[in-house]
């Protein structure tokens, strides 16, 4: 299946719809309050959505409280809790800081005029690239990179790497997706 984007592009639609659970690319194609502009976001995927979160600690907990069970009313009880409470805080601490680190956002903002990649991270400063598009040169390394099928894009004197965190299967779809882009932005405006 296929929709078509506002800027004309045709791009595919990946929405798996699996007993209430939706999967879906890890990238956005947007059109921008300008027509002759668009941008795609890419951010990491999630194994384990924010709205399941209290639903793993509990399912866990519970698990770790059946051995438990046989040790109620005795003194031995107490020398296992402070463990299973300092396990569960150590998931919780984990998954939590596995969410921050995955607030990773890649944007690339393309006009006829400008290409602009914007990469923002957790407790680093954002990094921003820019060039032309009609330079622009957009790489797929199949096996020559720190990734299988690394994306890279090379203008105005530096190359530089979008959408390494995703699946191998994306970066594929992806660069052929950025390819349709830039070719329809390099195109002529039409007056």
């Amino acid at each position: 299946m296929f929709t078509k984007a506002a800027d004309g592009l045709t791009l595919p639609s990946v929405n798996y719809d699996c007993d209430s659970w939706i999967l879906r690319m890890p990238y956005e194609w947007r059109a921008t309050s300008r027509p002759e502009s668009t941008q795609v976001t890419a951010w990491p995927h999630r194994s384990l959505p924010r709205r399941d979160f209290a639903r793993f600690i509990l399912v866990t907990w519970a698990m770790l409280m059946i051995p438990a069970i046989a040790l109620v009313g005795t003194a031995a009880l107490w020398g296992i809790l402070p463990f299973l409470v300092l396990a569960i805080g150590l998931i919780w601490y984990f998954l939590e800081r596995s969410y921050r680190d995955g607030d990773l956002i890649e944007t690339l903002h393309l006009t006829h005029d400008e290409v602009t990649l914007t990469r923002s991270e957790p407790r680093k400063p954002t990094q921003t690239w820019s060039a032309n598009p009609h330079w622009v040169e957009i790489s797929l390394h199949r096996d020559k990179g720190p990734v299988e099928n690394y994306i890279t894009l090379r203008g105005n004197g530096r190359t530089v790497e979008f959408g390494a965190f995703l699946s191998a299967e994306e970066r594929v779809a992806l660069h052929g997706e950025l390819r349709d882009a830039f070719a329809k932005a390099n195109q002529p405006k039409s007056e």
